[in-house]
């Protein structure tokens, strides 16, 4: 009797929930940019989030679960007819979200069953088939769309990520009977059920997925594990949608432990449904265990995320987030101290565990096959969290009782971290050459492989020595050091050890930026980017040359670092946005600030500023066609996208600091407003009728850390043109 009345009052009671946030959104999004993308975010039960995504040109239905698993639950919906390539040319609006809001509950406590219930509106007339469901990881939904693998057949076979399939071949049942989901329909005369549902491949979690139909209105079958609905008349009908999950909950944040009371008075008086969709984000994103990285696409913790959001936030945040920012990494540091990339978790932990067991035969991995891995591969955020603890203990208003408090919890791990960042410095403090700097590590094919936050393959253009870790991040967290060491001795605490040769070092590295900067004559400038412009399909390069014959070439030398040098320490003379983060961190003279804001001011595609889009984030006109070639493979950090978190940086750097410069930002702000994807992570172009048209990146994140930055940035403005 008392277990029945303990886990009576653990039960969350079901009710109704609308969306907190949907994209896009009347009034804040074009939808033709979206290219018939859907997505609303919930809360569950227990306060975490739920995203759930409809792609419209591939029919394909994801919910992310961001729970301590990092969940996923995914099918694909497309009208009823051939097979392969015309499944999905039929896949448009097969499926669309009901007007009505979701349904949540939970039992059980925080080691129960959450659920969330809501309804999807198929067309009359209408027959739809829905197959290739797939739970278990957001990694592994992930890979299921970089591998294309979406756009077979509706009744291909389940996708299995090679290690886990041969994991569980060679350890037998019951893992082979956990590889796929478990589908079932039943019917009656009112209504019918499909119910899927999948453990983990150790067993410990569950996920369910369960879609129910009204007999009366629509005809259900199942046949080869792909469910055909048929509407049985000419009105819109509604098939409801379950996901259910065992696995572990977050503890989220609220409002006030994340934003400064006086960010959260100038916010209840802006009124701006803008401004509280943001702030709603952060919210949705924001755990005491961690800050996710974004929905849906990494619904997880990232390092580098954290740390540059807890720099870009300062203005807004309350002064206890970059402890809970600071904690979250130095809990994750590798033994030499470095700072973790990513976290894999659940499904993701299962599935490199079992990776790692398969390759070296380690039978202690089978103990605990969800033992989170950490992900050490990255470069920045090593440099990166010395600067947000150089901030922490120099803000004033951190109470000397917190500070010791972090200290006595993290001070061995953060004073490893420092140590690992100055023995990392040390070489090119000793011999300030180039290729002495801080390099990328490398592939197996000895290619350097980003290490910083352009993190595609080609995002440094196939560098070494990235222009943002050498320049900005190093000098930075150099200098950190020191600020750390001083906070330490003023409460009475052991400083850092070797700060005097720390600080020489800091002094060195104050001159990398000589080794990137690329200077070109006019007529240089000219031939360049006319060669690049040859090099596009005809509607590009007359819309670009349109733009040069409107705007001219500079009289002058154009100056601007190359986001990168390669091996032998040259600079591959490729323009960037990450400039805007050094004007950020460090103010510079007039004559430099000026220098490095030119590049982005320029029109493209002499600079990297796009009329109605806002700033690309690179471009390859003064390098060799090889390095075009490159980002013509790969588009996710090529002149054809512009990043939110970019945008947020410059401006930021512009409003504060008693910078004089309204022009620039009013120009960058009026050209992203108008791309109407202000709000993305990043966005893209095409050419239709020779017209450049804004249009939605295909991986984007509909909510994410650092592109929701863009709140600090509206306060910076709101308080610099409030100051007289």
């Amino acid at each position: 009797m008392l277990l029945a009345i303990l886990l009576a009052l653990q039960t969350a009671s079901p009710r109704e929930t609308p969306p907190v946030l949907q994209f896009p959104t009347p009034g804040l999004d074009d939808p033709a940019a979206y290219e018939g993308y859907t997505a609303r975010l919930y809360r569950d039960a227990r306060g975490n989030s739920v995203e759930i995504y409809i792609e419209g040109k591939t029919g394909r239905v994801v919910h992310v679960w961001a729970d301590a698993l990092n969940e996923s639950i995914g099918f694909t919906a497309r009208e009823g007819g051939g097979r392969g390539g015309q499944e999905t040319n039929a896949a448009v609006a097969a499926v669309a979200f009901d007007q009505g809001g979701a349904t949540v509950g939970a039992t059980g406590g925080r080691g129960g069953r959450r659920w969330l219930r809501y309804s999807l509106t198929v067309q009359g007339g209408r027959s739809i088939r829905i197959g290739q469901i797939l739970l278990g990881s957001m990694r592994i939904e992930r890979d299921f769309g970089y591998a294309g693998r979406v756009r077979d057949s509706i009744d291909a076979p389940t996708f299995v990520v090679p290690e886990m399939a041969e994991f569980a071949k060679r350890m037998g049942a019951p893992y082979t009977e956990r590889l796929t989901p478990s589908v079932r329909l039943t019917s009656t005369p009112r209504d019918w059920t499909l119910r899927a549902s999948q453990p983990s491949l150790d067993g410990r979690n569950h996920l369910w997925l369960t879609l129910r139909g009204d007999a009366r209105t629509t005809l259900a079958t199942l046949r080869g594990g792909v469910l055909t609905i048929r509407a049985l008349g000419t009105r819109p009908v509604t098939v409801s949608v379950e996901i259910a999950t065992d696995g572990r909950a977050l503890d989220p944040l609220r409002r006030n432990q994340i934003f400064s009371t006086a960010f959260r008075r100038f916010a209840d008086s802006a009124k701006s449904p803008r401004l509280e969709r943001e702030i709603s984000g952060f919210e949705l994103l924001s755990s005491r265990q961690k800050l996710i990285a974004a929905l849906p696409t990494y619904a997880t913790y990232f390092g580098r995320d954290m740390l540059l959001t807890a720099l870009l936030m300062e203005p807004v945040w309350a002064d206890t987030m970059p402890e809970f920012v600071m904690g979250a990494a130095l809990a994750k540091l590798a033994p030499d101290g470095e700072v973790s990339h990513e976290e894999a978790l659940g499904g993701q932990a299962i599935r490199e565990n079992a990776a790692e067991f398969l390759r070296t035969g380690d039978s202690t991995l089978l103990r605990n096959l969800q033992a989170t891995r950490e992900n050490y591969w990255m470069v920045d955020d090593d440099f990166q969290l010395p600067v947000v603890a150089g901030h922490y203990f120099a803000n004033g208003a951190v109470p000397n009782a917190r500070k010791r408090a972090f200290v006595q919890r993290w001070g061995a791990a953060l004073r490893k971290n420092l140590a690992y960042v100055a023995e990392r410095a040390a070489p090119y403090a000793r011999d300030p050459v180039a290729t002495n700097l801080v390099s990328f590590k490398h592939d197996p094919d000895g290619y350097c492989h980003p290490g910083s936050w352009r993190d595609s393959r080609v995002g440094y253009a196939g560098g070494c020595f990235a222009f943002d870790v050498n320049v900005v991040w190093v000098p930075q967290a150099l200098r950190a050091i020191g600020a750390v060491d001083s906070a330490l001795r003023a409460m009475g605490q052991p400083g850092i050890e070797n700060t005097a040769e720390i600080a020489r070092a800091a002094e060195t590295w104050r001159g990398t930026a000589r080794h990137f900067m690329v200077a070109l004559a006019p007529a240089d400038v000219e031939a360049r980017v006319g060669a690049k412009l040859a090099s596009l399909p005809a509607a590009e390069r007359a819309h670009w040359e349109a733009v040069v014959t409107r705007s001219g070439f500079p009289s002058d030398t154009l100056r601007f670092p190359a986001v990168s040098l390669d091996s032998a320490g040259q600079p591959i003379p490729v323009m960037s946005t990450d400039p805007a983060m050094w004007l950020l961190l460090e103010r510079q003279d007039d004559a430099r600030e000026s220098e490095l804001l030119r590049p982005f001011l320029l029109p493209y595609p002499v600079g990297l500023f796009i009329d109605g889009l806002g700033l690309a984030v690179a471009n390859d006109a003064y390098a060799a066609p090889a390095v075009w070639e490159m980002f013509e493979r790969d588009l996710y950090h090529s002149p054809r996208v512009v990043w939110g978190r970019e945008v947020s940086v410059l401006l930021a750097a512009l409003a504060q600091g008693g910078r004089n410069r309204p022009g620039a930002i009013d120009s960058v702000r009026s050209a992203v407003a108008r791309s109407g994807l202000q709000y993305a992570e990043l966005w893209s172009y095409k050419f239709e009728g020779g017209v450049l048209r804004p249009v939605r990146y295909g991986s984007s994140s509909d909510v994410q850390l650092w592109s929701l930055t863009e709140i600090a940035v509206q306060y910076l403005l709101h308080s610099s043109r409030s100051t007289p």
